[in-house]
């Protein structure tokens, strides 16, 4: 669990700056609220994009389904336990 905690710290520092979102500091993003809608950051289609180029970049795994997409990229903490399971060590 430890291993997950620290990439979701990584990736929310990694999203504020390819984001831009400089009045947000990681600690401003709950990992399990939601990335896209009202209720969340309020992400966009593009920033989904940079989303899945971020985990490509820096965590080498890819998502190639866009169903699969919807779920993985819904929250900070989906996107760590993504990480954590299909990156190559």
């Amino acid at each position: 669990m430890d291993e997950i905690r620290k990439i979701e710290e990584e990736l929310k520092k990694l999203m504020i700056e390819a984001l831009g979102f400089e009045d947000l500091v990681p600690e401003d993003i709950d990992p399990e609220k939601p990335l896209f809608g009202d209720t969340g950051l309020g992400l966009d289609s593009v920033d989904a994009l940079e989303l899945v180029m971020i985990m490509d970049k820096h965590y080498g795994v890819l998502i190639e389904d866009p169903e699969e997409g919807k779920r993985v990229l819904s929250c900070v903490r989906t996107m760590a336990e993504f990480v954590v399971e299909n990156r190559k060590s």
